[in-house]
């Protein structure tokens, strides 16, 4: 009988002919696949930030530090057993000690609780502006780069602005309007109101320049083109493509906005223009405090400390941030 050839042959890289082969080659597949995770092949944008964020020591120090402020400022006043609106004599002007750990004021009030409650509002007036500054900026950036012809106006308007001396202005408008303000609004959500206002539509320059020229590089990709190519519409080219892609120096910005309004309502507070008295905002403490600073040092040390450390918290985020949205530095991480 004659043996039938049925022509079969047996492929080196099968798994059934060739099981060690097969074993190996699963080996190399997940080596590769662990070093393409190593490499950051599969890694998301957020994953990547978050990464290249916690290697910034000081971007995570100054998080730190502004969580712990903001948290001490919010919730302290709370647990601390101090009014710090009632005067209280017999306790005036005590120096630090147990339980005033950083003294008394002129009328008895604890020193540290009204610094705490002070740094509410100096924190709240810091983030609600830098959010008006950030919206206008972004709103003039962004239609003053996508569309040529208001381009020249928005831009004058801003050089316009950047030219105004903002603390003679800030102190102008406050004199003006805070009286008709606070009658319509009340003293403390009116002057609130006010400073908010004042701080935001005067230091909206620089992120409007930033977010133009980010406009005026992505308008020309690609991406751009093909979308006007198809008649897609200006507002959901910019909804959709443009906004996404300037929201990198937007986050900075408004990191580094925060100080900057915080600073501001200081400074305004700190002349005796900004809140009135029954408000300890961290300005208005140190121009108290300036009187009796040979009493209690700590009257001005402790607000100074406190405003100090939370502008350069603020500022080594923005740091942080700066450097973890890079996309070239990214690269080499």
């Amino acid at each position: 009988m004659t043996e039938i050839d049925d022509g079969s042959v047996s492929h080196p890289h099968d798994p059934a002919a060739n099981p060690q082969a097969h074993t190996a080659f699963d080996s190399a597949l997940d080596h590769g696949i662990e070093e393409a995770f190593e490499f950051g092949e599969f890694r998301s944008l957020r994953s990547d930030v978050w990464r290249q964020f916690r290697r910034h020591k000081g971007a995570l120090a100054g998080m730190v530090i502004l969580i712990v402020i903001v948290f001490a400022c919010f919730v302290g006043p709370v647990l601390l057993p101090f009014d710090t609106s009632t005067p209280d004599v017999p306790n005036a002007n005590r120096s630090p000690g147990w339980p005033h750990i950083w003294g008394t004021d002129n009328l008895g009030r604890d020193a540290f609780a009204r610094a705490l409650v002070g740094g509410r509002i100096s924190l709240m007036v810091g983030f609600v502006a830098m959010f008006v500054s950030i919206l206008v900026g972004v709103l003039v950036g962004v239609l003053a780069g996508f569309f040529r012809r208001i381009d020249g106006a928005l831009m004058r308007l801003t050089d316009l602005f950047l030219s105004l001396p903002l603390l003679p202005v800030l102190l102008v408008v406050v004199v003006l309007f805070r009286d008709p303000v606070q009658d319509a609004l009340g003293d403390g959500l009116g002057i609130f109101v006010l400073m908010v206002f004042i701080i935001g539509v005067t230091s909206w320059m620089q992120t409007a320049r930033i977010v133009r020229g980010e406009v005026l590089a992505i308008k020309e990709q690609e991406f751009i083109l093909a979308s006007r190519s198809i008649g897609t519409r200006s507002r959901r080219i910019i909804v959709q493509n443009i906004l996404p892609n300037v929201l990198s120096p937007v986050i900075v910005a408004a990191s580094l906005g925060i100080a900057v309004a915080i600073l501001t309502e200081s400074a305004v507070s700190f002349l005796g223009l900004g809140f009135p008295i029954e408000y300890p905002t961290w300005g208005r403490l140190l121009n108290e405090a300036r009187d009796r600073i040979s009493l209690n040092i700590w009257l001005v040390l402790g607000p100074g400390i406190l405003l100090s450390m939370t502008v350069m918290s603020v500022n080594l985020i923005g740091d942080g941030l700066r450097d973890a949205l890079d996309p070239q530095t990214r690269s080499k991480g």
